[in-house]
């Protein structure tokens, strides 16, 4: 669980900072996006660490996935009765949501790839032009979309809320004021990177990125 979730944190804060390059102009961003293709070479042909790039993103997800499961399956069976009187646990609602916020995330990526990455349901679709892509997929007219994409992002936050503060209390910040930290750290870290994914499609929204 920690280990494909690092992987994929660190594949977040890359495509956000990748992303805020749009405010840039066309020619900026296009230039990133065709970058990204040609990684690699000459010792890799076209576009192949993109792909490797995806692969590995596709294990890690997977490896997240079944890791929860397990973990899930695990809790289950360490008390396969349940309690005759439990008291009601306070906790976050990031703690409470993880699963269906996992499934949100999950169903909006298989959207995002059609819409940005393959063009299958963007009005462009045209991978030599990112930013018109971008533009076109953020579209007033189009807000349903990124009404779904707040969603999506917001339900990432919480999920990034909840497992940096778990694993920082995994790594050591057990006591009080290590907890505070803990909490502080987890919080400040998914509002950053929310914001960050956010700024794109509501300046496209307003015109601010046109």
């Amino acid at each position: 669980m920690a280990v494909s979730g690092i992987f994929l944190v660190g594949f977040l804060i890359a495509h956000m900072l990748g992303n805020l390059k749009v405010f840039a102009g066309a020619t900026s961003f296009d230039s990133y996006a065709h970058w990204l293709r040609d990684i690699g070479k000459p010792i890799l042909p076209g576009v192949w660490f993109l792909w490797f790039m995806r692969i590995g993103l596709v294990v890690a997800a997977v490896a997240h996935m079944w890791a929860a499961a397990t973990l899930a399956l695990r809790a289950r069976a360490a008390r396969p009765v349940k309690y005759a009187h439990r008291k009601k646990v306070r906790g976050s609602y990031a703690a409470r949501t993880m699963r269906w916020g996992g499934v949100i995330i999950l169903l909006f990526l298989i959207y995002h790839i059609m819409d940005l990455t393959t063009g299958t349901l963007n009005p462009v679709g045209d991978p030599n032009r990112p930013y018109a892509n971008v533009v076109a997929g953020f579209a007033p007219e189009r807000w349903y979309v990124t009404l779904f994409y707040t969603l999506a992002v917001v339900a990432l936050g919480f999920h990034l809320r909840h497992g940096v503060f778990s694993a920082l209390r995994s790594l050591g910040q057990q006591t009080p004021n290590g907890e505070r930290r803990a909490r502080l750290v987890a919080l400040v870290f998914a509002v950053v990177l929310s914001a960050g994914f956010l700024l794109v499609p509501f300046a496209v929204l307003t015109g601010l990125v046109a």
